[in-house]
């Protein structure tokens, strides 16, 4: 990856995959993710966790997750979002 061209506070951050907010989980700890969605549904993957969900307005989704390795996860949007 070229970064020639990238400010130097952009540096080592991977375009089009990266957020404003990065969320930091632990590792080596069961973790139980609560999925919800304000506006419209939202589908959404993690694939290195082998991970995907919906987000439904007024529903509550759960997901056990566990962590065995660090590093830097991208998800992303899976599905077209809306309202159908």
């Amino acid at each position: 990856m070229v970064l020639d061209g990238l400010p130097k506070n952009k540096q080592g951050y991977f375009r089009l995959l990266e957020t404003n907010k990065r969320v930091i989980l632990p590792t080596n700890t069961h973790l139980r993710l609560l999925v919800s969605a304000a506006d419209v549904l939202h589908s959404w993957t993690v694939p290195s966790f082998g991970l995907k969900v919906d987000a439904c307005p007024g529903r509550l989704n759960q997901l056990n997750l566990f962590i065995k390795r660090v590093g830097v996860f991208f998800g992303q949007c899976s599905e077209i979002c809306g309202v159908n």
